[in-house]
């Protein structure tokens, strides 16, 4: 996987759907266009739900991965 150098980490481990959604918007919306947030989730919804959600709202996924049971999602705001 391409390394992507984070500008944001959101750490929302521990949270179950829709919560991770709700931080990642947050997060986002006190980024600038074209930073990079990285999302710390170990909840298996949103694994799915969190690219569908940022693909809507027009920002785009870049990559997704898994370390143990932390799913790792790099998101670049649109």
């Amino acid at each position: 996987m391409e390394a992507f150098a984070p500008d944001k980490t959101l750490d929302a481990r521990g949270l179950s759907c829709p919560m991770p959604s709700v931080k990642t918007a947050l997060a986002l919306e006190e980024m600038h266009s074209g930073q990079v947030l990285l999302v710390l989730t170990d909840d298996p919804v949103s694994r799915k739900e969190l690219p569908l959600w940022a693909e809507a709202t027009g920002n785009k996924l870049l990559a997704i991965d898994r370390e143990d049971k932390t799913i790792r999602i790099f998101l670049k705001k649109g």
